[in-house]
């Protein structure tokens, strides 16, 4: 959900399988063919890729910043994220709060925890679940304002050399919170019960504290690569190898979280996937790698597509299948899933041309004024 200089046709990749993850998993929400259950059901893991990619790229264009100036410009970094996010996302909180008939759910939670990108935290999804899907970016929201921040501070003290086991002792402490999160929280519930899936989204699932293994897995890879040449070299020289090590340990991760909510699952299996997506991460970036060395326009549109589309997608689906419902259309078929998949792509567009590219010309005006 980020924006980059540089054209790096691995990552486009991986942004567009993140999307699709993210549309198959969501998609079981509303009427849909049987096979969406099972193609679906680890489409959750799609987030963790988004933020993976987050943390790798935000983090790399900071350190190629500390690089080259020996300091981060805050205000330009602040400037050119509020411009990529905050637009798109307060239009889809006017329509979310505007227009009852774009919600997929009946109650939201209220706008000063949207506004204040709160959500995360406390979040009722059984009672309160219409934008639900906001929490991942309440996450990338404090990740993009607190991290700069993290970086003054560690640079003078000398910390910024030990970064790397920095971001591992962050990974843990989100392994051992989620675990204290477990037995304070979930030990003893009935899985199958309303209660348990509400406390275990509230205290395990959403919180940010309990999710910063793709950021920090994406961090550290972003500071191997700017400040280990050997680390860049092995990457660069074993692309494809690590892609086919990153499918491997995914499909592993995949089978310890094939119940996304089992403790095994919450406490590591979240971890597992962090480091699978890292590591075919580094595939994608790897000059070695087919993912590095294959241009596709369908993914570089997806990925450009990406940020709109998770913002619109539950909210154009619920409204399309509402129209089929009317005419009395078949709503749970392949047919109807292309056409939903379809007008997402279209939502996706409208904000483009709409929203995104008019406040681009904006921000761009605001760097100016501050150079």
């Amino acid at each position: 959900m980020t924006e980059r200089s540089e054209r790096l046709y691995g990552l486009d990749h991986l942004r567009a399988a993140a999307i699709l993850l993210v549309l198959m998993y969501h998609y079981r929400a509303f009427k849909h063919p049987d096979w969406i259950d099972s193609i679906g059901r680890f489409g959750w893991t799609g987030v963790d890729l988004f933020f993976v990619l987050s943390g790798f790229l935000i983090s790399s264009q900071l350190f190629k910043e500390i690089e080259i100036k020996g300091k981060i410009h805050l205000k330009t970094f602040y400037i050119k994220r509020f411009f990529r996010i905050i637009p798109a996302y307060l239009f889809t909180l006017f329509l979310y709060f505007t227009f009852p008939f774009f919600r997929e759910r009946e109650a939201l939670s209220p706008l000063w925890k949207f506004m204040s990108f709160t959500q995360n935290y406390g979040l009722d999804v059984i009672n309160r679940g219409t934008f639900s899907h906001a929490w991942s970016l309440c996450i990338e929201e404090q990740f993009y304002l607190i991290l700069p921040l993290f970086l003054l501070i560690v640079i003078p003290i000398k910390l910024f050399r030990y970064l790397a086991v920095l971001m591992m002792m962050v990974i843990g402490f989100s392994v051992i919170a989620r675990l204290i999160g477990w037995n304070e929280f979930i030990t003893g519930m009935d899985t199958a019960s309303s209660d348990f899936w509400k406390l275990w989204y509230m205290k395990i699932y959403y919180p940010t504290h309990t999710r910063l293994d793709g950021l920090g897995i994406g961090v550290l890879i972003g500071y191997l690569m700017q400040y280990s040449s050997q680390f860049k070299k092995i990457v660069n020289n074993n692309g494809n190898r690590f892609f086919f090590l990153g499918i491997v340990l995914l499909g592993v991760s995949f089978w310890v979280c094939n119940e996304q909510a089992s403790k095994m699952a919450s406490i590591f299996g979240f971890t597992l996937v962090a480091v699978s997506y890292g590591i075919i991460l580094m595939a994608a970036v790897s000059q070695s790698s087919f993912l590095y060395n294959s241009k596709s326009y369908v993914t570089a549109q997806l990925a450009s597509l990406s940020y709109a589309v998770y913002l619109s997608h539950k909210g154009i689906i619920h409204m399309v299948q509402e129209g089929f419902d009317y005419f009395k259309l078949e709503n749970s078929d392949n047919i109807s899933l292309m056409i939903c998949l379809f007008v997402c792509i279209l939502g996706g567009l409208f904000y483009r041309f709409v929203i995104e590219k008019p406040f681009s010309v904006l921000k761009t005006k605001a760097l100016k004024r501050i150079v």
